[in-house]
């Protein structure tokens, strides 16, 4: 369930990744090279919430399985 939820802002820099090499090919020189380069560097932390919610996902540490379970025997007392 951690996994699914990661996916979220890992899409969101993505997209934000992607726009910003968009409009670095508009640019010219250095500027260019820096846009290149931060596109990049938002590529790479968009990675780490994927790899947080693997890990979370898989070490069973993930606390929405313990909400779901109080909110379980909460309508079903």
């Amino acid at each position: 369930m951690c996994f699914f939820f990661s996916l979220i802002p890992a899409t969101v820099f993505t997209t934000l990744g992607y726009f910003v090499l968009f409009a670095s090919t508009k640019a010219e020189g250095t500027t260019r090279k820096f846009g290149q380069i931060l596109a990049i560097w938002i590529f790479i932390i968009a990675t780490f919430p994927i790899i947080m919610g693997v890990y979370v996902t898989l070490s069973g540490l993930c606390p929405f399985e313990e909400i779901l379970k109080l909110m379980q025997t909460s309508v079903n007392p």
